[in-house]
């Protein structure tokens, strides 16, 4: 995108861009962050026809004789056509750049940094606390095809429709339930009015919004009742552990690109755990070279064995250079706390402070230090303890830890199996702070 050069873009398009940091803590003004929305909703198809040869109603000699004459009216005509179509492109490209003005908000210039404020999202609302919820299995299959993995996954995907006062906003969601619950991104339905949502068979309908959260970028949808007496429990996918997902793992992403609905993308997971800043804030993402364009946003990052490891995000971009294969997703392995307290209480509830510092070392999870007035320090944690085990189940590194520390809220209790000097000894920690 070298000086806003916009190749390939759709009149009408909203981008937001984002500076993303680079090593240091310094900024690049060239390397940016891009999600997008798109106001217009409608499939395009160009359809091309030629004319049919007219029938040979005149003689040989009253051609030639009428030649000169049909020589002038076509010249004519040709001179009357061109004017015209001259004519019509000018008012298409006046209007196309009307339509794309009033789309955006303001024109914005490589390596800006927009930061908006939370659009209010009306779209009919369906209650909380239903009994709904998201589980993400440690179990994996067997390796898929990719053709058995589109089988699988392509029918729980859906096109994501969010009307708002610019115009229509699209992206991809995914059927987690089969009576109808719908991950997406949070942007997607940001200051959406209407919602509206195409399954793979082509059928439309109306969904309303359950909860959402700007911060994760998560946003959850539901199929009203009535429409699922219509069609019936409708297909969803399986979400597995994206933790256990390890650099060049094979990785397929399905969505509408470009509102090309059912597209299948394929690559393999580029790094984990990359830091990646956008709209202002740090996100912790998976990274992909799988193709993610315009649409894919909330769309499934699905692993080998056909279960959704993460929810496409974002894909990174050069001020200059079009830059592809550097996609990003929301690793699974924090969709279900967050998407379970968005079905429970509508928002996101903090994450309860243990209060240590942990190192991975050979030996395994030591505490590096322990912070004062926590509830590490209260429960006689030491610098130098080895976390053998919480809450019952195995730790060996800082991602045992955290995955043990999402299941739990302040207010909970955490048991801490501890190494010192060659003595086992358990601690209980009482978790009355959050993570700032």
């Amino acid at each position: 995108m070298g000086e806003r050069e916009e190749a390939g873009r759709l009149p009408g398009e909203i981008v937001e861009v984002y500076r993303a940091p680079l090593r240091g803590g310094e900024r690049d003004p060239r390397e940016v962050v891009e999600t997008y929305r798109q106001p217009d909703a409608r499939e395009v198809v160009e359809i091309y026809s030629r004319p049919v040869p007219g029938r040979r109603e005149e003689s040989a000699a009253s051609g030639r004789r009428s030649a000169r004459k049909r020589a002038l009216r076509g010249r004519r005509a040709g001179l009357y056509k061109f004017l015209i179509c001259v004519a019509v492109l000018i008012g298409l490209a006046a209007g196309a750049r009307a339509m794309e003005h009033a789309a955006r908000r303001d024109e914005l210039r490589p390596g800006d940094v927009v930061r908006e404020t939370a659009e209010e999202i009306t779209i009919p609302s369906w209650p909380v606390d239903q009994g709904a919820g998201l589980s993400v299995s440690r179990t994996q299959g067997e390796p898929l095809t990719a053709q058995e993995v589109y089988r699988r996954l392509n029918p729980a995907v859906v096109t994501v429709q969010s009307f708002t006062r610019e115009g229509v906003s699209v992206g991809t969601g995914v059927i987690f339930s089969e009576d109808g619950y719908i991950l997406t991104n949070h942007h997607v339905v940001r200051g959406g009015s209407r919602c509206l949502v195409t399954l793979d068979s082509g059928y439309s309908m109306e969904v309303c919004f359950v909860a959402g959260d700007e911060d994760s970028d998560l946003a959850v949808l539901k199929v009203p009742t009535g429409e699922l007496r219509a069609i019936g429990a409708l297909p969803f996918a399986a979400f597995g552990d994206s933790e256990q997902l390890v650099v060049g793992d094979p990785v397929y992403a399905i969505g509408a690109p470009r509102r090309l609905r059912g597209t299948l993308t394929n690559g393999i997971v580029s790094a984990i755990d990359r830091d990646v800043e956008v709209e202002g804030r740090t996100m912790t993402l998976l990274q992909t070279n799988a193709a993610l364009n315009s649409g894919n946003s909330g769309g499934p990052l699905i692993s080998e064995r056909g279960q959704v490891v993460g929810i496409n995000v974002a894909k990174y971009m050069s001020g200059k250079d079009s830059v592809e294969g550097l996609g990003f997703a929301i690793p699974s392995a924090y969709l279900e706390r967050i998407v379970n307290d968005l079905l429970k209480w509508g928002e996101v509830q903090p994450e309860p402070r243990l209060g240590v510092q942990v190192i991975t070392d050979e030996r395994g999870l030591r505490v590096d230090a322990v912070d004062p007035d926590t509830a590490a320090e209260a429960a006689g944690v030491l610098a130098g303890d080895y976390i053998t085990a919480a809450q019952g189940q195995r730790i060996e590194n800082t991602q045992d830890l955290f995955r043990v520390r999402r299941t739990l809220y302040v207010g909970d209790e955490l048991t801490l199996t501890l190494l010192r000097g060659g003595e086992t000894l358990e601690v209980t920690l009482e978790l009355e702070e959050a993570v700032d």
